[in-house]
């Protein structure tokens, strides 16, 4: 018996990508000697994405789609293609063309040299513009030394997984996914390769730079409680640093000397205030995780789809 091979592809206005994506798909899987399936989950899409879905699931038997009622997120658009798989391994991939299909004939080998993980290291290319390729670096360094998992610079969300790592991974309940960083934390056997990102055959990314701030500082505090402990540490250093006035208050007093400078006090006082802003809201982050994960709100709630 053939074994199963399922790829998950979330979309969002990916109208025009997808019918490239399946032909790319059955040109790789064709020689191979697998039962092979993809799945589409269109993650809220403005455009006509969910039509050009039905119209392929039409013609090819392979083809699957899962349309989410709106737009909940990369992260969890994965989580219920994960959700709703029946395979031997599944592979996560963008549906632009970015993650190569011609990198799966080599993840696959990885698996069946019993591999649970294949995940993959985006090489940056000159090309790609200065700020990007310096907030991705600056983001590994942070989450690297600010968390317990160590995340190689470029990782993707461009991985195979086998079975029994999506079963355990399906009970996770945290409602912010970092699955970057929780496929690292779960274990097993991993393997990583790199490869040369393509360009995007049509559109642009959907990637804003808020949208990646708001991913990095996801990924920090979801897997360390240090930005806590920094938060903390500052208080006490700037409570002991505040503690050298009290000298010089004693002898202004005794000797008569008037306490002048309000342009140093004034600067004091908004560096200080700025201070207390920056560290409660570290801990209003903290919060507000706790908060949105005491709602126990699905992760996503699924439209329609052709999977049985």
């Amino acid at each position: 018996m053939k074994k199963r091979i399922s790829i998950l592809i979330p979309v969002c206005n990916e109208e025009a990508n997808i019918p490239v994506m399946v032909e790319a798909l059955y040109k790789v899987f064709e020689p191979m000697p697998y039962a092979w399936s993809v799945t589409f989950i269109d993650d809220g899409s403005n455009d006509d994405t969910l039509g050009e879905l039905k119209r392929q699931a039409a013609r090819q038997e392979n083809v699957y789609f899962i349309s989410l009622s709106r737009n909940f997120g990369h992260q969890n658009a994965l989580k219920a293609g994960l959700d709703m798989a029946n395979a031997d391994c599944v592979v996560m991939m963008d549906g632009d063309m970015q993650h190569p299909p011609d990198l799966l004939p080599e993840m696959i080998r990885l698996w069946e040299e019993e591999y649970d993980i294949v995940y993959t290291i985006r090489k940056d290319h000159l090309e790609l513009p200065l700020v990007k390729r310096k907030t991705s670096d600056m983001f590994y360094n942070l989450i690297n030394n600010l968390s317990d998992i160590e995340l190689e610079p470029g990782t993707a969300d461009f991985r195979l997984m086998d079975r029994k790592v999506v079963e355990i991974f399906r009970t996770f309940k945290e409602t912010d996914l970092f699955m970057r960083g929780l496929v690292k934390w779960m274990g097993f056997r991993q393997i990583g390769i790199e490869y040369d990102p393509a360009l995007r055959t049509q559109g642009r990314s959907k990637y804003t730079i808020k949208k990646m701030v708001r991913f990095a500082l996801q990924g920090i505090t979801s897997f360390s409680t240090r930005p806590l402990y920094i938060a903390a540490y500052l208080g006490f250093l700037f409570s002991l640093l505040s503690l050298l006035y009290i000298p010089y208050i004693i002898y202004s007093y005794y000797f008569g000397h008037t306490i002048s400078g309000w342009s140093s006090m004034i600067a004091t006082i908004a560096f200080f205030g700025g201070l207390q802003l920056m560290i409660l809201g570290i801990i209003g982050l903290y919060l507000g995780k706790l908060f949105v994960q005491s709602k126990q709100r699905p992760h996503y709630i699924v439209k329609e789809s052709n999977i049985v």
